[in-house]
């Protein structure tokens, strides 16, 4: 005959029961999370190797056109003046009369500073008094000659004095215009004491002070003419054969609010060792607020031509070859573009397509840019 079971036994079987409850339950609930997970992976995976589909707007797109661009070649450079003076020191000493400045301007001819002049004034005065000496010695050997002529006349000295007083004459006389030569060499370093301005203009640059002390050939003053300004650029041989000069040209240059007109005045007819690339100097006309050393950017016209074109911006640059990103039966396509020309229609940049036909959709700046294969969706017209 069974016992019946006690309280205790009666809590114990039950929190038995319990707990053997509760580890089905986890067990159910991490099978459930597992099977989750595996699904959502799974649903994951799917994604992505479904490619999205992207809804294009309005923006994003635009047409090849067939348009008359007006064939331009890009440059961009610094201005520089057309006349630029470095004042130097002809002689060593001390510069004294220095008072011009940066921004300071100056003429042709003005002296703008001096050379201490003490050592330079002696040897003037000592080739003087040289001079005067040999004129002298030509003096004495003249009475001579004279002398000796009149006494070979009368017969009483020889032939051979008289050609000795001859020689002295000829030797006086050649002293004489050494010393004189002399002298203008003292009178010039005299000069070059003084510096003088070749160019009308303002002052650049003073890399030395009042007071100091220079060798020869030493910088004193730089002068700028801001009259008339240059632009040398580069370009590519191939973008150089259709320059040619006085073809016109429009420049953006740094600090001006309007674009400046230029003008093609030479090309370079060799090129560049390095860089294999070709100079071309445009002239620039003056205009309030040019400064030497500002940055030009802009193109030179060289023609027109009827093309399939697209804005310039939409050219990717990210490659070695640039393209263009175009729509083709949905997707879009990764279009490489070979060197070609670009141009201006309406004064908007624009690139040369040619191997694209007109009307072919291609996306703009806006849209970015998109993996080459993406299918796409064009906005409705």
């Amino acid at each position: 005959m069974k016992r019946p079971l006690t309280r205790s036994a009666k809590i114990q079987l039950g929190l038995l029961v319990l707990l053997m409850l509760a580890v089905a339950w986890g067990v159910l609930r991490a099978l459930d999370r597992r099977s989750t997970q595996a699904a959502s992976a799974a649903a994951a995976a799917q994604s992505l190797q479904t490619v999205p589909t992207y809804q294009l707007g309005p923006r994003d797109v635009l047409p090849v056109v067939l348009a008359d661009l007006e064939v331009t070649v890009p440059v961009s450079g610094s201005l520089e003046a057309v006349q630029t003076a470095a004042i130097k020191a002809r002689v060593a000493g001390e510069v004294q009369g220095l008072r011009l400045r940066e921004g300071d301007a100056v003429k042709a001819g003005d002296e703008v500073a001096r050379i201490d002049s003490t050592e330079a004034q002696a040897r003037v005065r000592q080739a003087e008094q040289q001079a005067a000496s040999a004129q002298a010695q030509v003096a004495i050997a003249r009475r001579n000659q004279d002398n000796n002529q009149a006494l070979v006349k009368q017969g009483f000295i020889s032939p051979t004095a008289l050609d000795t007083s001859t020689a002295n004459l000829e030797a006086a006389e050649a002293n004489h215009r050494a010393a004189l030569a002399a002298l203008d060499i003292a009178r010039k370093g005299l000069a070059d004491t003084r510096l003088r301005s070749p160019i009308t203009g303002l002052v650049s640059a003073r890399p030395v002070q009042d007071g100091e002390r220079v060798g020869v050939d030493a910088r004193v003053l730089e002068v700028v003419d801001l009259s008339a300004f240059e632009v040398e650029v580069t370009v590519a041989p191939s973008a150089a054969a259709p320059l040619k000069p006085g073809q016109p040209a429009l420049l953006q240059i740094e600090g001006l609010p309007d674009p400046v007109k230029a003008t093609v005045a030479r090309i370079n007819p060799s090129v560049q060792a390095g860089s294999r690339s070709v100079l071309v100097y445009l002239r620039v006309p003056a205009v309030q607020g040019m400064r030497q050393g500002l940055f030009a950017q802009g193109h030179v016209v060289t023609g027109r031509t009827r093309v399939a074109a697209v804005p310039l911006n939409s050219v990717r640059n990210d490659r070695p070859q640039p393209y263009v990103q175009v729509v083709r039966d949905g997707a879009v396509v990764h279009q490489t573009l070979p060197e070609g020309l670009t141009g201006l229609l309406e004064r908007e940049p624009m690139r040369a397509t040619p191997e694209l036909t007109p009307g072919t959709p291609v996306l703009s700046v806006t849209a970015g840019l998109i993996r080459d294969g993406t299918p796409v969706r064009l906005p409705q017209p």
